[in-house]
Parts: structure tokens; sequence; C-alpha cells
């Protein structure tokens, strides 16, 4: 009988040190069928609700060993996500190199973009990115971000408008090989700041799906990535700027190319997808040549996604 409690819990401590393994090393796990890696480097942080399930597996099985794993998983999560954990700042008065900027997927189903546009301009920003624009809703958003934001630029279904003027403004092509000709979801322009020029990348992957026959379906926006990372290293300005729905977080490995150029801020979880519930910050705004020192989300517009704001320093 000793013998038997001494191996209960054996198995949910197991499981619970794969999750540890996963926290730790989620991206040394080599690409695996069904690009599973990818899913589960999306909703990484949420893999903590595997130490409140082995704190009540250990209680009902009355196990030791369950119970010093969970703890384990517990100190390993905060190990990892520890810099999230505290309030993001309050948006207040801003130091003299800050830019503030506002990416939003506004969802080319939604009918206010007086509402969207009320919501975005509450942040204060300078800059302003919007992805899924349409012919209808378009010379709405012209109207009410073109009081305060007299300087914009689209592509497609991308925009920008900034209260600086804005330059060279061109196409980005991340269009897949697959899609056909007239997919344009990418932008950049040089936002003529009070601390000089910042190339301003605003760009919208594709969307990834859950397929019975292919698993995590990421190809298509794993090939924008690409392109839109190639993009970015060839930019020869000392300051840029990277603004949009990517359809995948910082960790997710299929936006490497993308993450190996520029960087957000990591210190807030700022989920933003899907507004109703959200479990994972797929909307971005992400620098080089300075650095994104503080992210928050903004109130629902009644897109699927939450607007993100950010703090940027150059």
């Amino acid at each position: 009988m000793a013998a038997i409690r001494r191996t209960r819990g054996l198995v949910t401590a197991a499981v619970l040190a794969v999750v540890a393994a996963l926290l730790l090393f989620a991206s040394a796990v080599p690409r695996l069928p069904g690009n599973v890696m990818s899913l589960v480097e999306t909703f990484l942080p949420w893999l903590g609700l595997a130490v409140p399930a082995g704190l009540v597996v250990a209680a009902v099985r009355r196990s030791v060993v369950a119970a010093a794993a969970s703890l384990a998983v517990a100190a390993v999560w905060l190990a990892v996500f520890r810099t999230a954990l505290p309030p993001a700042p309050e948006p207040g008065a801003r130091d003299a190199g800050d830019m503030t900027v506002v990416q939003h997927n506004v969802s080319d189903e939604n009918t206010s973009p007086s509402r969207v546009a009320r919501i975005l301009l509450g942040a204060d920003p300078d800059v302003v990115a919007l992805e899924e624009l349409t012919e209808s809703t378009l010379p709405a958003y012209r109207i009410a971000l073109g009081r305060t934001h007299p300087h914009h630029a689209t592509v497609g279904t991308v925009g920008l408008w900034s209260t600086y003027p804005l330059t060279d403004v061109a196409r980005v092509d991340i269009r897949p090989r697959a899609v056909g000709d007239g997919w344009d979801r990418g932008l950049r322009a040089v936002v003529n700041g009070p601390r000089g020029k910042v190339a301003t990348y605003v760009a919208h992957l594709p969307s990834v799906r859950l397929r019975a026959s292919e698993g995590y379906a990421t190809a298509w926006r794993d090939e924008s990535a690409r392109r839109l990372g190639v993009a970015l290293s060839s930019e020869r300005a000392a300051a840029v700027l990277v603004l949009g729905d990517l359809n995948g977080t910082a960790a997710d490995r299929g936006l490497g190319p993308v993450m190996d150029q520029v960087r957000g801020s990591r210190g807030e979880f700022a989920f933003s997808w899907p507004a109703d519930v959200p479990l994972a910050r797929i909307d971005h705004v992400l620098a080089r040549g300075g650095e994104v020192t503080t992210t928050w989300t903004l109130p629902a517009t009644g897109s699927d996604h939450l607007p993100v704001a950010a703090r940027v320093r150059f």
C-alpha cells in the first residue's frame, strides 16, 4: 500500500514535466506534423493552467508528487512570464523621445468607422495603422482621422495616418505566391517625426486555420512573414516601425523572419484577439533602432480584434 501511495500522481507529474519543458524550451522543439508547435507557441502563457489542474489532481489523489510538480511548473511559469505580471503603466505624460502609436484590424464587417476612430484617438496617438479597410469605409476613416492626423497613405486594405508628414510611400509585396493579384496588404512610408525619419511598415499577414487535413494551417502566413522579413532585412533606415495584424504571437516560430529584424514589448500580455475573450496578442507594434517601452489594449470597437497601443522611444 505504501508503494502505491508513493506512485500516486506520477502520470500527472510526467505531464507537468512536459509542460515545464515546453515553457522553457518550446523554440528548441523541431517542427512537428500539423504545425503543432506554432499552435503551442501561440497560446504558450495558457500552459500555466496546468498548475491549478495539477493541484486539483494532487488534492483528489492525495499525491505529494503531483503537488510538488505543480509548484515546480508554477515556478517555471513565473520565471518565464514574470515581466508580464505587473500592471502595465498607465499611459500618462510622454517623454520627449516618445511616439505613441495605435495598431488595429478594424474588421471589414465593422459598420461604425466614427466609433472606431473615437476609441483609437482616445490614446492620443501620433501614428495610427489600420487593416481590413474597405472601399466603402475608407472615406469615413479619412474624415474621422484626418482632422487630427492629416497625413495619410493607403495601399489596398491597409492604411497609415500620422500627425507628422509622410514621404516615400510604397507598396510592400508580401503576397503569397498562391494568392491572386489584387491582394495588397503591405505598406511602407517614412514618418518624418521630431526625432528624425522612421521607416514605418503596415502589414496584414494571412489568417491561419485549424484544418483536419493539415492541422494548424500557417503556410500562407509563414510565406508572407518571410517576404516581410526580407523587406525588413533590406531596410537601411536607422529607425524602423512595424505595425500590423501578423496573425501570430511573437513566440510563434512562423513569425521568426520578422521577429529576427524587429522587437516589441514583452512586458505586458496585451492580448488582442479575439476581442470578446482575448487569448493572444496577434496585433503588434515592433521596432528597430528604438524601444517599444509599453504596450496596452484599447476598448472594443466592434471588430474581432482589440486595438493595440504602444509607446516607442527613439
